[in-house]
């Protein structure tokens, strides 16, 4: 007899997660047995689903790493006992989360997929159903014993991306999140549609392992016409600051200020890490390849080269949190560890 399929639901709060008080018509939170109220389909699949609450239930805008933490600790712990997992997160700081779990989770073989809503799972136009029916599905899915995406990823409306390439874009629309730098790994319409030559596949016999440390000693640093010295040199001087992500403009580009060639190449020779991310959506820094950013290569600046914003900020949290030499840090920045860059 074929094994049931086992999902772990970790419901952590967000919009997916409340429902309208029909008397005043405020937003609460719900529990568990009241979602699957809303989701009678959810008991034919012939899926077992548990979950796990997070009590009490956490606005996106308040997750921090300790809930990271607290996130990877549980998928270890119940890894053995669940074909995939889905995550029930709020929309601002999903990706974030979704891109730290993608680190800290190494040796990842089952799928951890995030979802959310826009509109909460009680009203009429809300997206919560699709988008937990069809994570569920996609955690679920395999294919020769094997699961089809062993990978951490978000899935929303119709898409399913990697964790690590993903940014919300939109604060109103139904599709939420877009992956500008990757493609898809699968599209969901009358079937799920998975690309495979996009999928990340972990080597056979390697166990997982949990590695959930974090430095938090870490500021951006948004370029923009006017910056002044003071302000660059304020965020540089933070005390205890380990590393700096440098949104810049275009291809990588800065400034040829002396001021700032001065200010960032002594913040580097303290030992602070920059690393340099482009301010566009879509496109990868590259280093040298206009004059303004010679400078920049000079003061001993990194390339993020197509990073997210939070896939760059979560990657350095983690290996600063994992590692005390400055070259191991710069070595696995400069390389593509889960799938969240493209080195060029």
């Amino acid at each position: 007899m074929e094994k049931e399929s086992a999902v772990l639901l970790l419901f952590t709060g967000g919009t997916i997660s409340m429902s309208e008080d029909p008397t005043t018509g405020a937003l609460r939170p719900i529990d568990f047995d009241r979602l699957l109220d809303y989701m009678p389909e959810l008991k034919q699949t012939g899926i077992r689903v548990k979950s796990i609450p997070f009590l009490p239930l956490i606005d996106s805008s308040d997750v921090n790493p300790p809930v990271w933490e607290k996130l990877a600790n549980i998928i270890a712990e119940n890894y053995e006992e669940y074909d995939g997992f889905v995550v029930l997160h709020g929309t601002d700081t999903m990706a974030y989360t979704a891109s730290a779990l993608s680190f800290m989770l190494e040796n990842l073989s089952k799928p951890v997929i995030f979802t959310g809503a826009q509109l909460p799972i009680g009203m009429m136009r809300s997206d919560a159903k699709e988008n937990l029916m069809t994570s569920i599905e996609i955690a679920t899915a395999k294919e020769n014993g094997q699961a089809i995406v062993p990978e951490v990823c978000i899935f929303f409306e119709d898409t399913l991306f990697r964790a690590n390439r993903t940014t919300k874009k939109n604060a109103e629309h139904f599709s939420a999140f877009n992956s500008y730098n990757y493609p898809p790994l699968a599209k969901a319409g009358v079937h799920i549609k998975y690309f495979r030559s996009y999928i990340h596949y972990p080597h056979s016999g390697t166990k997982l392992r949990v590695r959930t440390k974090i430095d938090q000693n870490i500021a951006i640093l948004k370029l923009f016409p006017g910056i002044t010295e003071h302000t660059v040199n304020a965020i540089l001087q933070i005390p205890n600051l380990k590393a700096v992500v440098l949104e810049s403009f275009g291809a990588g580009n800065a400034p040829r200020r002396i001021w700032f060639y001065d200010a960032l190449k002594e913040a580097t020779e303290r030992g602070i890490l920059i690393v340099n991310k482009t301010q566009c959506s879509t496109g990868s820094v590259e280093m040298g390849r206009y004059e303004t950013s010679l400078n920049l290569v000079n003061a001993g600046v990194m390339s993020a080269y197509d990073c997210t914003t939070e896939a760059i900020i979560t990657k350095l949290m983690y290996l600063l949190g994992e590692y005390t030499s400055v070259d191991d840090v710069k070595h696995r920045l400069s390389v593509s560890m889960c799938g969240e860059m493209t080195v060029i």
